[in-house]
Protein backbone atom coordinates (compact mmCIF):
# COMPACT_ATOMS: atom_id res chain seq x y z
CA UNK A 1 0.00 0.00 0.00
CA UNK A 2 2.97 2.21 1.11
CA UNK A 3 4.64 1.29 -2.06
CA UNK A 4 1.34 1.95 -4.02
CA UNK A 5 0.83 5.52 -2.44
CA UNK A 6 4.94 6.30 -3.19
CA UNK A 7 4.32 5.05 -7.15
CA UNK A 8 1.30 7.19 -7.34
CA UNK A 9 2.89 10.61 -6.54
CA UNK A 10 5.21 9.94 -8.77
CA UNK A 11 2.38 10.45 -11.67
CA UNK A 12 1.34 14.21 -11.70
CA UNK A 13 -2.23 13.80 -13.15
CA UNK A 14 -2.93 11.00 -10.11
CA UNK A 15 -1.16 13.01 -7.52
CA UNK A 16 -3.69 15.67 -8.36
CA UNK A 17 -6.52 13.70 -7.62
CA UNK A 18 -5.19 12.49 -4.37
CA UNK A 19 -4.20 15.70 -3.19
CA UNK A 20 -8.02 16.89 -4.18
CA UNK A 21 -9.45 14.27 -2.62
CA UNK A 22 -7.27 15.06 0.44
CA UNK A 23 -8.68 18.75 -0.17
CA UNK A 24 -12.38 18.07 -0.02
CA UNK A 25 -11.40 15.97 2.81
CA UNK A 26 -10.69 18.88 4.45
CA UNK A 27 -13.00 21.29 3.54
CA UNK A 28 -15.70 18.74 4.78
CA UNK A 29 -13.86 18.61 8.22
CA UNK A 30 -13.59 22.31 8.49
CA UNK A 31 -17.41 22.86 7.73
CA UNK A 32 -17.44 19.70 10.69
CA UNK A 33 -16.40 22.12 13.54
CA UNK A 34 -18.91 24.30 12.38
CA UNK A 35 -21.75 24.92 14.49
CA UNK A 36 -25.16 25.63 13.10
CA UNK A 37 -26.32 29.06 14.69
CA UNK A 38 -28.57 29.29 17.36
CA UNK A 39 -28.19 25.95 19.21
CA UNK A 40 -25.86 24.92 22.30
CA UNK A 41 -23.94 22.28 20.83
CA UNK A 42 -22.86 21.62 24.50
CA UNK A 43 -26.43 19.73 24.86
CA UNK A 44 -25.22 17.24 23.06
CA UNK A 45 -21.91 16.03 25.33
CA UNK A 46 -25.04 14.30 27.76
CA UNK A 47 -26.68 12.14 24.83
CA UNK A 48 -23.69 11.67 22.24
CA UNK A 49 -22.96 8.45 23.41
CA UNK A 50 -26.87 7.09 22.86
CA UNK A 51 -26.93 4.27 20.21
CA UNK A 52 -28.78 6.28 17.43
CA UNK A 53 -26.78 9.39 17.94
CA UNK A 54 -23.43 7.36 17.51
CA UNK A 55 -24.92 5.53 14.31
CA UNK A 56 -26.03 8.69 12.85
CA UNK A 57 -23.00 10.67 13.71
CA UNK A 58 -20.91 7.92 12.03
CA UNK A 59 -23.14 8.28 8.74
CA UNK A 60 -22.53 11.72 8.85
CA UNK A 61 -18.99 11.68 8.98
CA UNK A 62 -18.61 12.78 12.69
CA UNK A 63 -20.29 16.11 11.63
CA UNK A 64 -23.33 15.03 13.86
CA UNK A 65 -21.38 15.64 17.51
CA UNK A 66 -20.84 19.48 17.46
CA UNK A 67 -23.91 19.83 15.87
CA UNK A 68 -21.99 21.59 12.78
CA UNK A 69 -23.74 22.34 9.69
CA UNK A 70 -22.68 19.16 7.75
CA UNK A 71 -24.42 17.52 10.82
CA UNK A 72 -26.79 15.37 8.17
CA UNK A 73 -23.58 14.47 6.05
CA UNK A 74 -24.75 12.26 3.59
CA UNK A 75 -27.26 10.41 5.43
CA UNK A 76 -30.03 11.77 3.56
CA UNK A 77 -28.38 10.93 0.18
CA UNK A 78 -28.10 7.30 0.97
CA UNK A 79 -31.80 7.05 1.78
CA UNK A 80 -32.73 8.90 -1.67
CA UNK A 81 -30.31 6.42 -3.05
CA UNK A 82 -31.81 3.59 -2.17
CA UNK A 83 -35.74 5.03 -2.52
CA UNK A 84 -34.75 5.76 -6.44
CA UNK A 85 -32.77 2.03 -7.01
CA UNK A 86 -35.89 0.48 -5.33
CA UNK A 87 -38.20 2.11 -8.00
CA UNK A 88 -36.04 0.86 -11.02
CA UNK A 89 -37.52 -2.27 -10.24
CA UNK A 90 -40.60 -2.34 -11.76
CA UNK A 91 -42.32 -0.02 -9.71
CA UNK A 92 -41.83 3.59 -11.37
CA UNK A 93 -42.17 2.67 -15.17
CA UNK A 94 -40.43 5.99 -16.21
CA UNK A 95 -37.60 5.25 -13.93
CA UNK A 96 -37.14 1.54 -15.53
CA UNK A 97 -37.15 3.40 -18.77
CA UNK A 98 -34.54 5.89 -17.36
CA UNK A 99 -32.29 3.08 -16.10
CA UNK A 100 -32.45 1.28 -19.51
CA UNK A 101 -31.16 4.33 -21.52
CA UNK A 102 -27.20 4.70 -20.25
CA UNK A 103 -25.50 7.41 -19.73
CA UNK A 104 -28.71 9.80 -20.36
CA UNK A 105 -30.76 7.98 -17.76
CA UNK A 106 -27.89 7.64 -15.37
CA UNK A 107 -27.68 11.11 -15.41
CA UNK A 108 -31.41 11.77 -14.92
CA UNK A 109 -31.81 9.38 -12.26
CA UNK A 110 -29.21 11.25 -10.25
CA UNK A 111 -31.26 14.50 -10.61
CA UNK A 112 -34.25 12.77 -9.10
CA UNK A 113 -32.09 11.53 -6.13
CA UNK A 114 -30.93 15.00 -5.62
CA UNK A 115 -34.21 16.43 -5.84
CA UNK A 116 -35.31 13.55 -3.23
CA UNK A 117 -32.66 14.44 -1.04
CA UNK A 118 -33.60 17.69 -0.61
CA UNK A 119 -36.68 17.00 0.98
CA UNK A 120 -35.35 13.93 2.71
CA UNK A 121 -32.61 16.21 4.26
CA UNK A 122 -35.07 18.85 5.44
CA UNK A 123 -37.50 16.88 7.09
CA UNK A 124 -34.69 14.85 9.07
CA UNK A 125 -33.42 17.88 9.60
CA UNK A 126 -35.98 19.10 11.16
CA UNK A 127 -37.02 15.87 12.92
CA UNK A 128 -33.25 15.25 14.35
CA UNK A 129 -33.24 19.15 15.40
CA UNK A 130 -37.14 18.97 17.71
CA UNK A 131 -36.05 15.32 18.96
CA UNK A 132 -32.64 16.62 20.39
CA UNK A 133 -34.48 19.38 21.53
CA UNK A 134 -37.12 17.21 23.64
CA UNK A 135 -34.13 14.86 25.37
CA UNK A 136 -34.25 17.54 28.20
CA UNK A 137 -33.87 14.59 30.88
CA UNK A 138 -30.15 13.86 29.40
CA UNK A 139 -28.99 18.05 30.36
CA UNK A 140 -29.87 21.30 28.26
CA UNK A 141 -31.92 22.18 25.63
CA UNK A 142 -30.37 21.70 22.12
CA UNK A 143 -32.22 25.04 20.50
CA UNK A 144 -32.63 27.35 23.73
CA UNK A 145 -34.76 29.80 22.01
CA UNK A 146 -37.37 26.78 20.13
CA UNK A 147 -39.74 28.59 17.78
CA UNK A 148 -40.96 27.42 14.36
CA UNK A 149 -39.08 29.86 12.68
CA UNK A 150 -35.97 28.75 14.64
CA UNK A 151 -36.52 25.41 13.30
CA UNK A 152 -37.13 26.37 9.78
CA UNK A 153 -34.01 27.99 9.60
CA UNK A 154 -32.15 26.13 11.36
CA UNK A 155 -33.90 22.74 8.93
CA UNK A 156 -32.60 24.85 6.07
CA UNK A 157 -29.29 25.65 7.11
CA UNK A 158 -28.61 21.78 7.80
CA UNK A 159 -30.33 20.80 4.30
CA UNK A 160 -27.91 23.41 2.50
CA UNK A 161 -24.95 21.72 4.26
CA UNK A 162 -26.19 18.13 2.98
CA UNK A 163 -26.49 19.12 -0.49
CA UNK A 164 -22.62 21.00 -0.32
CA UNK A 165 -21.60 17.27 1.56
CA UNK A 166 -23.17 15.68 -1.70
CA UNK A 167 -21.56 17.70 -4.29
CA UNK A 168 -18.12 17.19 -2.46
CA UNK A 169 -18.74 13.65 -2.75
CA UNK A 170 -19.52 14.00 -6.56
CA UNK A 171 -16.54 15.72 -6.78
CA UNK A 172 -14.21 13.18 -5.26
CA UNK A 173 -15.69 10.69 -7.64
CA UNK A 174 -15.61 12.80 -10.67
CA UNK A 175 -12.09 14.44 -9.78
CA UNK A 176 -10.77 12.61 -6.96
CA UNK A 177 -10.17 8.83 -5.83
CA UNK A 178 -12.44 6.66 -4.84
CA UNK A 179 -15.83 6.56 -4.18
CA UNK A 180 -17.04 10.36 -3.16
CA UNK A 181 -19.87 9.01 -0.57
CA UNK A 182 -17.94 6.30 0.83
CA UNK A 183 -15.03 8.72 1.49
CA UNK A 184 -16.92 11.14 3.29
CA UNK A 185 -17.67 9.01 5.90
CA UNK A 186 -14.20 7.17 5.55
CA UNK A 187 -12.85 10.57 6.56
CA UNK A 188 -14.82 10.92 9.43
CA UNK A 189 -14.13 7.85 10.78
CA UNK A 190 -11.03 8.05 10.30
CA UNK A 191 -10.81 11.78 11.88
CA UNK A 192 -12.34 10.44 15.35
CA UNK A 193 -9.95 7.05 15.88
CA UNK A 194 -7.69 9.60 17.83
CA UNK A 195 -10.42 10.49 20.46
CA UNK A 196 -11.25 6.83 20.35
CA UNK A 197 -8.01 5.46 21.29
CA UNK A 198 -7.95 8.35 23.90
CA UNK A 199 -11.27 7.52 25.46
CA UNK A 200 -9.95 3.73 25.94
CA UNK A 201 -6.85 4.91 27.69
CA UNK A 202 -9.47 6.81 29.58
CA UNK A 203 -11.44 4.40 30.64
CA UNK A 204 -8.78 1.62 30.93
CA UNK A 205 -5.66 3.34 32.38
CA UNK A 206 -6.95 6.26 34.24
CA UNK A 207 -10.21 6.59 35.37
CA UNK A 208 -11.13 2.92 35.33
CA UNK A 209 -12.58 0.45 38.10
CA UNK A 210 -9.58 -1.29 37.32
CA UNK A 211 -7.04 1.70 35.60
CA UNK A 212 -3.41 0.27 35.30
CA UNK A 213 -4.46 -3.69 36.66
CA UNK A 214 -4.04 -6.83 34.30
CA UNK A 215 -7.50 -6.93 33.68
CA UNK A 216 -7.34 -3.35 31.80
CA UNK A 217 -4.23 -4.75 29.91
CA UNK A 218 -6.06 -7.81 28.97
CA UNK A 219 -8.68 -6.01 27.83
CA UNK A 220 -6.55 -3.86 25.20
CA UNK A 221 -4.84 -7.11 23.86
CA UNK A 222 -8.14 -8.57 22.99
CA UNK A 223 -9.55 -5.87 21.82
CA UNK A 224 -6.11 -5.13 19.40
CA UNK A 225 -6.04 -9.12 18.40
CA UNK A 226 -10.00 -8.47 17.71
CA UNK A 227 -8.76 -5.59 15.34
CA UNK A 228 -6.14 -7.42 13.59
CA UNK A 229 -8.22 -10.76 12.91
CA UNK A 230 -11.38 -8.50 11.25
CA UNK A 231 -9.01 -6.66 9.36
CA UNK A 232 -7.54 -9.79 8.11
CA UNK A 233 -10.54 -11.49 7.34
CA UNK A 234 -12.36 -8.46 5.96
CA UNK A 235 -9.46 -7.78 3.66
CA UNK A 236 -9.22 -11.57 1.92
CA UNK A 237 -13.31 -11.29 1.94
CA UNK A 238 -12.97 -8.17 -0.21
CA UNK A 239 -10.40 -9.53 -2.41
CA UNK A 240 -11.84 -12.93 -2.71
CA UNK A 241 -13.44 -13.46 -6.29
CA UNK A 242 -15.01 -16.39 -8.42
CA UNK A 243 -12.79 -16.18 -12.29
CA UNK A 244 -15.85 -16.86 -14.78
CA UNK A 245 -13.88 -18.58 -17.77
CA UNK A 246 -14.96 -16.55 -21.67
CA UNK A 247 -14.73 -17.90 -24.55
CA UNK A 248 -14.85 -15.81 -28.07
CA UNK A 249 -16.41 -16.56 -31.04
CA UNK A 250 -14.70 -14.10 -33.07
CA UNK A 251 -11.15 -14.42 -33.83
CA UNK A 252 -9.51 -11.19 -33.83
CA UNK A 253 -5.66 -10.94 -34.98
CA UNK A 254 -3.57 -10.26 -31.73
CA UNK A 255 -7.11 -11.29 -29.41
CA UNK A 256 -6.68 -13.86 -27.04
CA UNK A 257 -9.38 -16.93 -27.69
CA UNK A 258 -10.35 -16.90 -23.81
CA UNK A 259 -10.18 -14.85 -21.04
CA UNK A 260 -12.03 -14.58 -17.38
CA UNK A 261 -14.92 -12.43 -15.94
CA UNK A 262 -14.25 -11.86 -12.25
CA UNK A 263 -16.94 -11.75 -9.79
CA UNK A 264 -16.23 -10.69 -6.10
CA UNK A 265 -18.06 -12.93 -3.56
CA UNK A 266 -18.97 -9.56 -2.03
CA UNK A 267 -19.40 -7.71 -5.01
CA UNK A 268 -21.53 -5.09 -2.91
CA UNK A 269 -18.94 -3.67 -0.82
CA UNK A 270 -19.36 -1.90 2.13
CA UNK A 271 -22.70 -0.03 0.87
CA UNK A 272 -24.96 -1.93 2.52
CA UNK A 273 -23.08 -1.80 5.61
CA UNK A 274 -23.81 2.25 5.10
CA UNK A 275 -27.44 1.57 3.53
CA UNK A 276 -28.36 -0.66 6.73
CA UNK A 277 -26.64 1.80 9.13
CA UNK A 278 -28.51 4.95 7.48
CA UNK A 279 -32.20 2.95 7.66
CA UNK A 280 -31.42 2.31 11.34
CA UNK A 281 -30.25 5.87 12.23
CA UNK A 282 -33.08 7.68 10.23
CA UNK A 283 -36.03 6.11 12.16
CA UNK A 284 -34.69 6.26 15.43
CA UNK A 285 -33.62 10.07 15.01
CA UNK A 286 -37.54 10.89 13.74
CA UNK A 287 -39.04 9.06 17.13
CA UNK A 288 -37.33 11.30 19.05
CA UNK A 289 -39.55 14.30 18.05
CA UNK A 290 -42.20 12.27 19.82
CA UNK A 291 -40.15 11.45 23.14
CA UNK A 292 -41.38 13.94 25.45
CA UNK A 293 -44.84 13.29 24.89
CA UNK A 294 -44.81 9.34 24.10
CA UNK A 295 -42.09 8.00 26.48
CA UNK A 296 -44.37 6.00 28.42
CA UNK A 297 -46.44 4.73 25.01
CA UNK A 298 -46.25 1.21 24.55
CA UNK A 299 -45.72 1.60 20.38
CA UNK A 300 -43.30 4.17 21.35
CA UNK A 301 -40.93 1.62 23.57
CA UNK A 302 -41.67 -1.14 20.82
CA UNK A 303 -40.22 1.21 18.02
CA UNK A 304 -37.41 2.52 20.09
CA UNK A 305 -36.20 -1.13 20.52
CA UNK A 306 -36.82 -2.13 17.27
CA UNK A 307 -34.36 0.97 16.17
CA UNK A 308 -31.70 0.41 18.57
CA UNK A 309 -29.06 -1.76 17.49
CA UNK A 310 -27.98 -2.24 21.22
CA UNK A 311 -31.25 -3.98 21.78
CA UNK A 312 -32.06 -7.89 20.48
CA UNK A 313 -34.66 -6.62 17.72
CA UNK A 314 -32.59 -3.63 17.05
CA UNK A 315 -29.25 -5.58 16.65
CA UNK A 316 -31.61 -8.42 14.62
CA UNK A 317 -32.95 -6.21 11.94
CA UNK A 318 -29.55 -4.45 11.49
CA UNK A 319 -27.91 -7.88 10.71
CA UNK A 320 -30.82 -8.58 8.48
CA UNK A 321 -30.65 -5.20 6.87
CA UNK A 322 -27.26 -5.66 5.68
CA UNK A 323 -27.44 -9.44 4.58
CA UNK A 324 -30.80 -7.64 2.75
CA UNK A 325 -29.17 -4.90 0.86
CA UNK A 326 -25.87 -7.22 -0.10
CA UNK A 327 -27.80 -9.20 -2.49
CA UNK A 328 -29.99 -6.27 -3.20
CA UNK A 329 -26.29 -4.08 -4.31
CA UNK A 330 -24.90 -7.06 -5.28
CA UNK A 331 -27.71 -7.32 -8.40
CA UNK A 332 -27.37 -3.66 -8.79
CA UNK A 333 -23.65 -3.58 -9.32
CA UNK A 334 -23.46 -6.76 -11.44
CA UNK A 335 -26.69 -6.79 -13.39
CA UNK A 336 -27.25 -10.50 -14.47
CA UNK A 337 -29.58 -8.99 -17.90
CA UNK A 338 -26.84 -6.53 -19.11
CA UNK A 339 -24.07 -8.32 -18.44
CA UNK A 340 -25.43 -11.55 -20.91
CA UNK A 341 -26.51 -8.98 -23.41
CA UNK A 342 -23.04 -7.60 -22.91
CA UNK A 343 -21.55 -10.86 -23.77
CA UNK A 344 -23.82 -11.72 -27.07
CA UNK A 345 -23.34 -8.24 -28.82
CA UNK A 346 -19.10 -9.15 -27.98
CA UNK A 347 -19.44 -12.47 -29.58
CA UNK A 348 -18.40 -14.56 -26.61
CA UNK A 349 -19.72 -17.13 -24.13
CA UNK A 350 -19.40 -19.36 -21.26
CA UNK A 351 -18.72 -22.67 -21.83
CA UNK A 352 -21.33 -24.97 -21.40
CA UNK A 353 -23.64 -22.41 -20.70
CA UNK A 354 -26.55 -21.33 -23.44
CA UNK A 355 -25.99 -17.47 -24.63
CA UNK A 356 -28.50 -14.88 -23.65
CA UNK A 357 -31.45 -16.15 -20.98
CA UNK A 358 -29.22 -19.09 -20.14
CA UNK A 359 -26.35 -17.23 -19.35
CA UNK A 360 -28.40 -14.20 -17.06
CA UNK A 361 -29.82 -17.19 -14.80
CA UNK A 362 -26.56 -18.75 -14.47
CA UNK A 363 -24.72 -15.72 -13.37
CA UNK A 364 -28.27 -14.73 -11.47
CA UNK A 365 -27.56 -17.85 -9.34
CA UNK A 366 -24.10 -17.99 -8.91
CA UNK A 367 -24.72 -14.32 -7.89
CA UNK A 368 -27.31 -15.49 -5.20
CA UNK A 369 -24.07 -18.20 -3.77
CA UNK A 370 -21.55 -15.87 -3.62
CA UNK A 371 -23.49 -12.95 -2.01
CA UNK A 372 -25.07 -15.40 0.55
CA UNK A 373 -21.34 -15.90 1.74
CA UNK A 374 -20.31 -12.22 1.37
CA UNK A 375 -24.00 -11.22 3.37
CA UNK A 376 -23.37 -13.40 6.45
CA UNK A 377 -19.88 -12.43 6.71
CA UNK A 378 -20.71 -8.73 6.92
CA UNK A 379 -23.74 -9.30 8.62
CA UNK A 380 -21.47 -11.32 11.65
CA UNK A 381 -18.80 -8.56 11.56
CA UNK A 382 -21.10 -5.55 12.67
CA UNK A 383 -23.66 -8.12 14.83
CA UNK A 384 -20.37 -9.29 17.11
CA UNK A 385 -19.30 -6.02 18.41
CA UNK A 386 -22.59 -5.42 18.95
CA UNK A 387 -23.11 -8.61 20.70
CA UNK A 388 -19.82 -8.19 22.98
CA UNK A 389 -20.72 -5.03 24.08
CA UNK A 390 -24.11 -6.24 25.21
CA UNK A 391 -23.20 -9.49 26.75
CA UNK A 392 -19.77 -7.98 28.81
CA UNK A 393 -21.02 -4.41 29.39
CA UNK A 394 -18.62 -3.01 27.42
CA UNK A 395 -18.95 0.64 26.39
CA UNK A 396 -21.43 1.34 24.10
CA UNK A 397 -19.27 3.08 21.20
CA UNK A 398 -17.70 -0.48 21.08
CA UNK A 399 -21.06 -1.56 19.19
CA UNK A 400 -20.16 0.32 16.19
CA UNK A 401 -16.77 -1.05 15.85
CA UNK A 402 -17.50 -3.73 13.50
CA UNK A 403 -19.00 -1.42 11.16
CA UNK A 404 -16.94 1.46 11.28
CA UNK A 405 -13.96 -1.07 10.31
CA UNK A 406 -16.11 -1.97 7.41
CA UNK A 407 -16.24 0.63 5.83
CA UNK A 408 -12.66 2.25 6.63
CA UNK A 409 -11.19 -1.48 5.20
CA UNK A 410 -13.43 -1.57 2.52
CA UNK A 411 -13.00 2.12 1.14
CA UNK A 412 -9.21 1.40 1.31
CA UNK A 413 -9.18 -1.01 -0.32
CA UNK A 414 -11.31 0.04 -2.73
CA UNK A 415 -9.05 3.44 -3.00
CA UNK A 416 -5.75 1.26 -4.02
CA UNK A 417 -7.61 -0.94 -6.51
CA UNK A 418 -8.65 2.53 -8.17
CA UNK A 419 -5.07 3.53 -8.04
CA UNK A 420 -3.60 0.40 -9.37
CA UNK A 421 -5.97 0.87 -12.37
CA UNK A 422 -4.49 4.38 -12.74
CA UNK A 423 -1.13 2.84 -12.77
CA UNK A 424 -1.24 0.04 -14.81
CA UNK A 425 -3.57 2.40 -17.32
CA UNK A 426 -0.62 5.06 -17.55
CA UNK A 427 1.78 2.20 -18.28
CA UNK A 428 -0.59 0.75 -20.94
CA UNK A 429 -0.73 3.94 -22.31
CA UNK A 430 2.89 4.74 -22.23
CA UNK A 431 3.30 1.25 -23.74
CA UNK A 432 1.57 2.19 -26.67
CA UNK A 433 2.51 5.35 -27.24
CA UNK A 434 6.61 4.28 -27.12
CA UNK A 435 5.41 1.46 -29.73
CA UNK A 436 3.60 3.56 -32.06
CA UNK A 437 6.72 6.15 -32.21
CA UNK A 438 9.08 3.32 -32.79
CA UNK A 439 7.12 1.99 -35.16
CA UNK A 440 7.31 5.45 -37.30
CA UNK A 441 10.79 5.95 -36.77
Amino acid sequence: MFKLLKDAFKVKDIRSKILFTVFVLFVFRLGAAITVPGVDAKALTKIVDLPFVSMLNMVSGGGLQSFSVFSMGVSPYITASIVIQLLQMDIVPKFVEWSKQGEVGRKKLNQATRYLTLVLGFVQSIGITAGFNQLSQYGDKLVPKATVETYVVIGLILTCGTMFVTWLGEMITDKGIGNGTSMIIFGGIVAGLPKSVHDIYIDHFVNGKNAGSWQSYAFVAVLLIAIIIIVAATTFMQQAERKIPIQYTKRVAGAPTSSYLPLKVNAAGVIPVIFASSFIATPNAILQFFAQKNAGAGWYKVMTEIFNYNTIPGATIYTVLIIAFTFFYAFVQVNPEKLAENLQKQGSYIPRVRPGKGTEEWVSRLLMRLSTVGSIFLGLVALLPIVAAMAFTLPKSIGLGGTSLLIVIGVALETSKQLEGLMLKRKYVGFINTTAETTTK
